[in-house]
């Protein structure tokens, strides 16, 4: 009895995690999203009516990689990436639930790919800085293995929920 609420305890938390690093996620994306406009708007702005700003083409190509990743882990917690599940619904209850988790671990291999190799690139391109920002690439390259951790977490969340949920 001990053990499962312990257990019970622990999946609790890594939801409460989970749910509240996704709240930051989102926050976050939605920022990046209003600069992204923002800076856009004034590329265009100042390339008709002023000098063109030499900065804004480089931030937003950066903003934009950001946005899709930050979008990415959203998709990944709320479940709302695109997925044949026609077959995964005809399965025994059973079947379907190691079927999902075959398919979590696949996706854990991935990101644990994705989050070694950020990492790895970050490391690597550190001395590298962005031509018209100045800005060292190991910020820039910083984004995969955030982005990555953050669905790693979001995975093992889903994970926990499939085996207590029991479909």
């Amino acid at each position: 009895m001990a053990s499962l609420e312990g257990r019970q305890r622990g999946a609790t938390f890594l939801h409460r995690l989970s749910d509240r690093i996704n709240a930051i996620t989102e926050g976050t994306l939605f920022v990046s999203l209003l600069v992204l406009v923002g800076v856009t708007f004034l590329q265009v702005v100042f390339r008709f009516f002023f000098t063109a700003l030499t900065w804004s083409e480089e931030l937003s190509s950066f903003l934009l990689v950001w946005v899709s990743l930050l979008g990415m882990a959203v998709g990944f917690k709320r479940g709302s990436h695109i997925a044949v599940t026609f077959i995964l619904e005809k399965l025994d209850s059973s079947i379907r639930k190691w079927l999902q988790l075959c398919i979590a671990v696949l996706g854990l291999i991935f990101f644990g790919i994705v989050v070694y190799f950020g990492w790895v690139m970050m490391n690597t391109e550190a001395t590298q800085v962005t031509p018209a920002m100045g800005l060292s690439m190991r910020w820039i390259y910083l984004m995969y293995p955030i982005t990555g951790a953050v669905t790693l977490l979001h995975i093992f969340d889903s994970i926990v929920a499939v085996f207590e949920r029991g479909n």
